[in-house]
């Protein structure tokens, strides 16, 4: 009798799905050919599926009751991470995400691992989160030497401040181009421009950027030629960005050596799983295996994060 691995049948159930996914597009999803419904029914106005109800459904239940928790706190999250997406659309995403992986898990190991990986998919959306939100605040601050040019540049060329941060918000790169555009529309809504970029430094958790709102109020009340201030602020974040990249070289080879640390057991386990299955499979055939792996992610989380605060340097 042949006993099907795991994996093979993972990779067969995701095949399958594929292929009616792409039988259902190519079937339903072409109007090549097809008469228009006002033709073929004139006076019958097209209504929304019974998907789209019953997710529009489900969306404004979330929003009604969910979304409004600020405890949440996966609004910022979104905008942190520059996803233009709503906050009820993102939790059913996740929540639906979440229901398949239980359903696969159920059907290849069953309750347990339905379990774990429904209870794992939250984790891994907010890791997800915290992973594009450090990149695009890192892309921030790596331009932020450029857009003090550019602001420095329309002062000296005559324009007044807002003129210079419309300017930015639309030549610059995302994400500066974005968030100097909010800093745009909140003014145009009368809010003043002080308030919208220390905001706009608290969400991007940039303390450079902080100092440049600074400048700008402190300029606002003292006067003064506001475009040497912003060059020799540019001048101290650029000497800033320069000690950074020299202690992120410095430190790479802690860094990479925490990464290998990390991904080994992962790595050991996935190996074990297709080279030696019979050997591996009592971690997930038994109850004291399951104990067991439980205790493994917990020491490798809190190993991971030990890792994580050493590799880390502030200043």
């Amino acid at each position: 009798m042949t006993v099907t691995h795991p994996l093979f049948l993972t990779a067969g159930l995701a095949l399958c799905f594929g292929a009616v996914a792409v039988l259902l597009l190519i079937t339903f999803g072409s109007s090549t050919g097809q008469i228009a419904l006002s033709r073929r029914r004139p006076g019958v106005v097209a209504g929304p599926s019974l998907l789209t109800r019953a997710t529009d459904s489900a969306t404004a239940y979330l929003e009604r009751n969910v979304s409004r928790n600020a405890a949440f706190g996966i609004r910022a999250s979104l905008e942190q991470a520059g996803l233009k997406m709503r906050q009820a659309d993102f939790i059913l995403l996740v929540a639906c995400i979440a229901v398949t992986a239980g359903v696969i898990g159920f059907i290849l190991y069953g309750f347990l691992a339905a379990l774990l990986l429904s209870a794992a998919t939250p984790l891994v959306a907010r890791l997800t989160l915290n992973v594009l939100s450090g990149r695009r605040r890192s892309r921030f601050d790596a331009q932020l030497g450029d857009t003090l040019q550019m602001l420095a540049g329309g002062l000296r060329a005559g324009h007044s401040l807002m003129r210079c941060v419309d300017a930015v918000a639309q030549e610059a790169d995302a994400p500066t181009s974005e968030e100097f555009a909010r800093l745009v529309n909140e003014s145009r809504l009368g809010r003043d421009l002080q308030e919208s970029m220390q905001d706009a430094a608290v969400r991007m958790r940039s303390e450079d950027f902080s100092w440049i709102g600074q400048a700008i109020e402190i300029h606002r009340e003292v006067g003064g030629d506001l475009a040497e201030v912003l060059d020799q602020v540019g001048e101290t974040i650029r000497e800033r960005s320069q000690i950074k990249g020299q202690v992120k070289a410095l430190s790479a080879e802690g860094r990479l050596s925490a990464y290998v640390l990390i991904a080994l057991p992962v790595a050991m386990f996935l190996y074990m799983s297709v080279a030696g299955s019979a050997y591996i499979s009592t971690l997930y055939t038994s109850v004291i295996g399951w104990v067991l792996l439980g205790v493994a992610l917990i020491l490798l989380a809190v190993g991971s994060f030990w890792l994580s605060r050493v590799v880390k340097i502030k200043f």
